[in-house]
């Protein structure tokens, strides 16, 4: 367990909609994407390939993130980020555990822990050192620049991602087309879903830094409208909601989304609602629900899309 003292007061007793500042948080925020992109990794290496990349996602627990079950060999392990007792937990189908605290330490430190513990499992795991989607980004086992850990801010983080996986996979089931889980990618790190119109799409540009171009056209080669959740960067410091289209449609970036305070952003080709617009609402779920839907329906309307074939109506509760 974590000493309490170590932690912010508001961390035993916190709202459903935590408060997340960008600025606050970041080294903290840029060393946790380095560690989950160590981790990811392992899941790319050992997962066979799904469409669109549905392999190498973590996923939303109780507890932190999760690869879920990988296989090796005839058993299978998976690697658990627990961001209540901030331990690094793997697991294995034979019953072994191996934990590691989740502490201030480099990138560099934290890569090499990790492949001694799955060694004394008997798994032995190649992954590629380069960080994806960042620019200039440092190898791991290179990197003893990142090493910033608050026990604190990573709570909250997890629990906005909490509230967001419940409140998307609410959104999710009103589509019935082919659709992504809820699904946190670590490279871009954040948590989306993504519907599909059943159509193809031109060729993606490409371009993504650190990432093959050919797995970003295999990504966009469907039409989508895509949503999700980013905890904020350099060139938006602050949490947002996000939404876009691709191929992005004639009168997309006009269309009126709402609620008030969702814009859209020329930079990213999405629109964009600030996480505190929703966590300061009267209703947050509610609120996010409607920029959800009023960006789908941007989407799918101005890209003529088969709405009534691709959506359903959910049963009373």
């Amino acid at each position: 367990m974590v000493n309490p003292t170590l932690l912010a007061p508001h961390e035993a007793d916190s709202p459903p909609w935590p408060k997340l500042d960008y600025a606050d948080w970041k080294d903290t925020c840029t060393t946790l994407q380095l560690w989950t992109q160590i981790v990811g990794k392992i899941r790319l290496a050992q997962t066979p390939w799904l469409n669109h990349s549905w392999h190498v996602p973590l996923y939303v627990t109780t507890r932190g993130l999760s690869t879920s079950p990988m296989p090796y060999g005839k058993s299978t392990f998976q690697i658990d980020f627990d961001f209540i007792d901030h331990l690094l937990r793997i697991e294995t189908s034979d019953g072994a555990v191996r934990t590691m605290p989740l502490t201030r330490r480099s990138v560099a430190d934290f890569y090499v822990a990790l492949f001694a513990l799955l060694g004394t499992l008997g798994i032995r795991v190649r992954i590629q050192t380069t960080p994806n989607e960042i620019v200039d980004g440092i190898a791991f086992d290179q990197d003893h620049q990142h090493a910033s850990y608050d026990p604190a801010y990573a709570h909250q983080f997890w629990q906005a991602l909490v509230q967001t996986d419940r409140v998307f996979k609410q959104f999710r089931a009103r589509f019935i087309g082919k659709c992504s889980p809820v699904h946190f990618f670590w490279g871009s790190f954040d948590l989306a879903v993504t519907r599909f119109s059943g159509r193809t799409a031109p060729q993606h540009p490409g371009g993504v830094p650190h990432c093959p171009d050919w797995v970003t056209r295999e990504a966009y080669s469907h039409e989508v409208s895509s949503c999700g959740f980013w905890p904020g960067g350099e060139m938006l410091p602050y949490p947002a909601f996000y939404s876009y289209a691709y191929p992005e449609p004639p009168g997309f970036s006009t269309a009126a989304v709402r609620p008030d305070g969702a814009r859209f952003e020329i930079r990213f080709h999405e629109f964009i609602l600030p996480y505190d617009a929703v966590r300061l609402a009267a209703e947050p779920d509610a609120l996010l629900l409607e920029f959800l839907q009023s960006s789908y329906e941007a989407a799918s309307n101005l890209g003529q899309w088969d709405r009534a074939a691709l959506e359903q109506t959910l049963p009373p509760r």
